[in-house]
């Protein structure tokens, strides 16, 4: 059954590659929930849950490559964190991590006796740089190490992809949830009175709640008038300063100490062991074609994704 807010399709078997993760884990969740079986391919092991774990290395076929033949969908969502130092080392991992997966997930479709009928692919809305200007699946791309590693990625999956299997690229961004990901993290430094603006408060902070996360991957799996490519995020970025009042908002905290720009240099690298710039830049991206595909988000402004998210329990 079809609707402007996504798609429900038949019970069908989907493999998620790198499953183990915020996302990964949260979208098996959404998955078996609605009566799908479930593989989910990773290193590590993975919740106990109403799924299948196969181990991978990510980078070489191994018989975790029997769950592709006869699955009805892949979803990769393999990749490194970037959420670390961008040391050399890391750099590497983080570029290696998502191109090698995706080629070798294309060797084990390309020997699937039954191929699956879609692929659904990771990719990142950092692909258009850091800018203070909105940008729509139109917009140039940016350069740097994330829009490198976007463009490296997705090159992977053009050459990966086979002929037959139908694709869907999502260019997503700062996915709000409670599991996992960013947003626990900042939710308990706004409650100790940390919640300020960040630097200049200009740089722009594109979100999406889980949920609508969920069924915009849920609409890519099953309705085949997806566009091949589209930015998977809420239709409503706003601005660092917005976006951290809106957070101290939802934690009732009425002060938040604001963090200079130095500040965020030194306590990300020494503290908080991750890279500064992911606080200190950003972006406004828009996803003009899901919605120009009658895409209807259940949490479009941030007071109401914010408001259900920290307001639960």
């Amino acid at each position: 059954m079809t609707d402007q807010a996504g798609v429900t399709g038949p019970s069908s078997r989907i493999v998620i590659a790198g499953g183990s993760g915020f996302l990964g884990m949260n979208l098996a969740r959404w998955l078996t929930d609605r009566g799908h079986e479930v593989t989910i391919l990773s290193r590590s092991t993975p919740s106990a849950g109403p799924w299948e774990h196969r181990v991978w290395d990510a980078r070489s076929i191994g018989d975790w490559a029997g769950a592709v033949d006869g699955a009805d969908a892949i979803v990769n969502l393999t990749g490194r964190t970037v959420d670390c130092i961008k040391n050399a080392l890391h750099k590497d991992q983080i570029l290696r991590s998502r191109v090698e997966s995706t080629l070798v997930l294309g060797e084990a479709v390309r020997r699937a006796d039954r191929p699956p009928g879609v692929w659904v692919q990771m990719s990142t809305a950092h692909i258009y740089g850091d800018s203070e200007l909105p940008c729509d699946e139109t917009a140039a791309l940016g350069h740097g190490l994330a829009p490198d590693v976007g463009q490296a990625w997705e090159g992977a999956y053009d050459a990966a992809c086979s002929p037959g299997v139908r694709r869907a690229i999502l260019r997503t961004s700062f996915v709000l949830g409670t599991s996992g990901g960013a947003l626990p993290k900042l939710a308990r430094l706004a409650r100790l009175g940390l919640g300020g603006t960040i630097a200049s408060g200009t740089q722009g902070m594109s979100w999406i709640h889980e949920t609508d996360m969920h069924r915009i991957f849920e609409r890519a799996l099953f309705d085949e008038s997806m566009p091949a490519m589209c930015i998977a995020s809420g239709p409503e970025p706003v601005s660092n300063e917005v976006f951290m009042r809106a957070l101290r908002g939802a934690v009732r905290m009425p002060i938040g100490l604001p963090a200079y720009g130095w500040m965020i240099k030194v306590g990300a690298s020494l503290l908080l062991r991750t890279d500064p710039e992911l606080a200190l830049y950003g972006r406004y991206v828009i996803p003009q074609r899901l919605m120009d595909t009658g895409f209807s988000f259940e949490f479009a402004g941030l007071d109401g994704a914010l408001g259900d998210l920290l307001g639960r329990g």
